[in-house]
């Protein structure tokens, strides 16, 4: 830092928060990228340090060790998560659940590594009590049920038990999103989001067809 730069800031002033919450981003989301190439054993903090063009001092400002380096990392995959589908919302209750749908499909489609850090977490970190993809829809579930219950009051949906609709919702999605990495599918994600809200919507059976 310069003579100038020092004076602008002012004696022990503390830096800028802002810049501080970019560098932290930045160095997770170039911890993501080494750890699903690497693996947690072989990966090396200089390395992730260069990658965010930072020093390896610099990580250890922000992170403890390479544990919870990998930890904040599944974190940060899973925060992005729940953004892209919140952000994903809109007013019409049925539209908003087929963008919510193509958003988790897409955000994994086009970040195949963080499926692999989802993996590595439940084979490194055998004593996380509960993997950080089920913790972080846990805490949204509450909400998410809610909004299945006012579907179901408007007549939109018929009358289910919530929880185990949330949770064949959940498993669909889930299961889609680790056979479309370990089968490397080559899909349409329109049409395969297309499909599974269409299933999930409208059933298999036909309105002509009889059953119990």
């Amino acid at each position: 830092m310069t003579r100038t730069q020092q004076a602008r800031r002012g004696p022990g002033r503390p830096p800028d928060p802002e810049r501080r919450i970019q560098r932290r981003k930045s160095i997770l989301a170039q911890a993501v990228t080494h750890f699903a190439r690497e693996g947690f054993d072989r990966a090396d903090i200089g390395a992730i340090a260069q990658a965010a063009g930072c020093s390896k001092g610099t990580v250890y400002n922000y992170f403890v060790n390479k544990q919870e380096l990998f930890r904040e990392s599944v974190d940060h995959v899973m925060n992005g998560l729940i953004e892209t589908i919140d952000g994903s919302a809109v007013d019409d209750p049925v539209e908003s659940f087929g963008r919510a749908v193509r958003a988790f499909l897409r955000y994994f489609n086009e970040n195949p590594e963080f499926i692999e850090l989802l993996i590595q977490e439940r084979a490194v970190f055998k004593d996380r009590k509960t993997p950080s993809y089920l913790e972080y829809i846990g805490r949204h579930r509450e909400e998410h049920k809610a909004e299945i219950s006012q579907l179901m009051r408007d007549g939109i949906f018929r009358e289910r038990p919530v929880d185990r609709l949330f949770d064949m919702i959940g498993d669909m999605l889930y299961g889609t999103i680790f056979t479309n990495y370990f089968a490397k599918r080559t899909i349409c994600l329109e049409e395969q989001a297309k499909e599974i809200t269409g299933l999930l919507l409208h059933g298999l059976l036909t309105p002509e067809a009889k059953h119990p």
